[in-house]
């Protein structure tokens, strides 16, 4: 548990509080908690810059949302809190104004944490790749099952239609991010660990600290569900004392054991072994690496009380988290898919599984996201964006960066045959109208704003049925 002075302080104000502004509200991290708080009976009020999906679905909760950051958001006699998200610049308007309004102003990382602690239980999923499934996954047999959670999930879970549930169990669900240690804000009961890559490295430096990242946050957790086949999670775990170990994976060790796997195109299944009893497991979504996803899952929700029989059921029901290989059209042979991968290890098992399921050209519309992690990782973006049929795209997406280090798309297309580079989302849902055919699939790839190009796309292609052009 987070027990510094600012923890006290925000379960404090958040005790007393009505009205809390949140700034960036339409952010993926912030939305499930202005979901869970509306749900609660506060009173909500955000800003955000850019228009989107979850910034719809926080407008259809009621919330006044003004679009644009600025000095003038932030009136103190409306306010009791104030949350903003870790994407901001330190100058940013709003944010500057509200750390000298004199209302109590915190992190959403410092929010979220305020909220885990007003749960007896509470499942924190962690790890580079696999988070936003993974804990889609755990609510979804949890919620199949009766056992009503609330939960806090980076994507839409489509059972529910929202980012954030609210339940009257006394769990919670949390997907929790390391990005800056963020994580380490929650107080976990229960940490999942689903693997270490070579993420976030420009603020954590080196493997050796971003390892030690993960163990301090299943350090606060009483139990530790990870997965053993995976070596940067074994490193960060050695040793651990104190702690109810449930390893999964192929390993003889694992409590809880994968084996059987087997693949229908880019459909898995696979068994899996608890206390001496196999089961057979079949996933409804497609890629390979989501067996691991399924077993830490299962591991969780029968940690929550889920029984072994209601875990494999709705397992098999589980079509996906939102902006996770999520089909947007399906329709004249043409189908076009939205998934959230920005890392290359998730771009190419994202890719390689759509490669295998049958179809005549896959097209992938990739956005890279910030300037460090495409200059650090260049040669393996290189890499993957060699496997698909086709390849485009956007400028680099900063976010939170200036472009220091001189890195373009421009450079990343001139190293992978055939790939295109274009300026503006409009000219990419104009290319992919005129050279998409019945039998292509296409799939937007970005942790950024690049679904925007397939809803363009989308919306050509219905004006066009209803033109009834061929």
């Amino acid at each position: 548990m987070n027990d510094g002075i600012t923890a006290k302080n925000i379960d404090e104000t958040l005790k007393t509080a009505k009205n809390i502004h949140m700034i960036g509200i339409g952010g993926a991290g912030m939305c499930p908690l202005a979901e869970i708080l509306a749900k609660r009976g506060y009173s909500l009020s955000g800003s955000d810059n850019n228009e989107s999906e979850t910034l719809d679905r926080v407008r259809a909760m009621g919330i006044p949302v003004v679009m644009g950051q600025k000095a003038e958001n932030i009136d103190p006699a409306r306010m009791d809190m104030i949350v903003y998200t870790a994407a901001l610049l330190p100058d940013n308007p709003e944010l500057v104004a509200a750390e000298a309004s004199g209302v109590p102003t915190y992190t959403r990382a410092e929010l979220f944490g305020a909220i885990t602690r007003k749960y007896k239980e509470c499942v924190g999923v962690c790890g580079t790749h696999g988070k936003t499934t993974t804990t889609a996954m755990i609510v979804h047999i949890l919620l199949e099952s009766g056992l009503d959670p609330s939960a806090v999930i980076g994507g839409r879970l489509p059972l529910t239609g929202t980012n954030g549930v609210v339940g009257s169990s006394d769990t919670i669900i949390c997907e929790a991010c390391e990005f800056k240690n963020t994580f380490l804000s929650l107080s976990p009961t229960c940490s999942v660990l689903l693997n270490i890559d070579d993420d976030h490295l420009e603020f954590f430096g080196s493997m050796d600290n971003l390892r030690a990242a993960f163990r301090k946050f299943c350090e606060m957790s009483r139990t530790v569900i990870y997965n053993i086949d995976d070596e940067n999670t074994r490193l960060a775990l050695d040793g651990i004392q104190g702690k109810t170990l449930l390893p999964f994976g192929e390993s003889e060790n694992a409590v809880y054991r994968i084996s059987g796997i087997e693949k229908n195109k880019a459909f898995a299944s696979f068994d899996i072994t608890e206390n001496g009893v196999k089961r057979r497991v079949s996933l409804k979504i497609p890629g390979l690496h989501f067996v691991w996803d399924a077993a830490a899952a299962y591991a969780a929700a029968r940690y929550c009380g889920a029984s072994p029989e209601q875990c494999v059921a709705a397992i098999g029901t589980f079509g996906g988290a939102g902006r996770r290989f999520e089909t947007l059209y399906n329709k004249n042979g043409i189908r076009v898919v939205d998934d959230y991968a920005h890392h290359p290890t998730e771009i190419r098992v994202t890719l390689e599984a759509a490669m295998e399921m049958g179809f005549e050209r896959v097209w992938a519309v990739i956005q890279p996201f910030t300037y460090s992690r495409t200059k650090m990782l260049f040669d393996d973006f290189v890499e993957v964006m060699k496997i698909p049929d086709r390849v485009i795209l956007t400028q680099i997406m900063g976010s939170r960066e200036v472009n220091t280090v001189g890195v373009y798309s421009s450079q990343l297309a001139e190293k992978v045959p055939g790939a295109e580079v274009f300026d503006t989302f409009e000219e990419i849902a104009d290319h992919l109208y005129k050279n998409v055919r019945p039998g292509d699939l296409v799939i937007t790839l970005s942790c950024g704003d690049d679904y925007k190009i397939a809803k363009l796309l989308i919306k050509k292609l219905d004006e066009q049925e209803r033109s009834g052009q061929p």
